[in-house]
């Protein structure tokens, strides 16, 4: 059995879409209460949800904990995330690739 490949020409989601749409709602706590119980302010957590902050090492400690999956789901979906955009973005066509000997 193969597992479904996400298409390469669509982004990876942004962590804070997913504590946006999915986890916030789904234990029905506001933006103000979650930033309380995660010990940041509203507004740090708002930033990351709504895209415009990455989720730090720090922040992935604390929403790990939260949601109980730990920090490396969180660090690892905002990696994918940030290579995508990267991968996209920076011009590599003047470095060469080497070789060792």
């Amino acid at each position: 059995m193969t597992c479904p490949r996400r298409d390469p020409n669509r982004p990876p989601i942004h962590p804070g879409e997913i504590l946006r749409e999915d986890v916030l709602p789904g234990l029905g706590l506001p933006v103000s209460t979650a930033a309380k119980h995660l010990g940041v302010t509203r507004q740090a957590l708002h930033r990351v949800m709504a895209g415009t902050a990455a989720v730090s090492p720090e922040m992935a400690v604390r929403l790990g904990k939260f949601c109980g999956n730990g920090p490396d789901v969180w660090l690892k979906m905002q990696a994918a995330h940030d290579l995508w955009h990267a991968a996209r973005t920076v011009d590599v066509s003047a470095i060469p690739t080497m070789k060792a000997a």
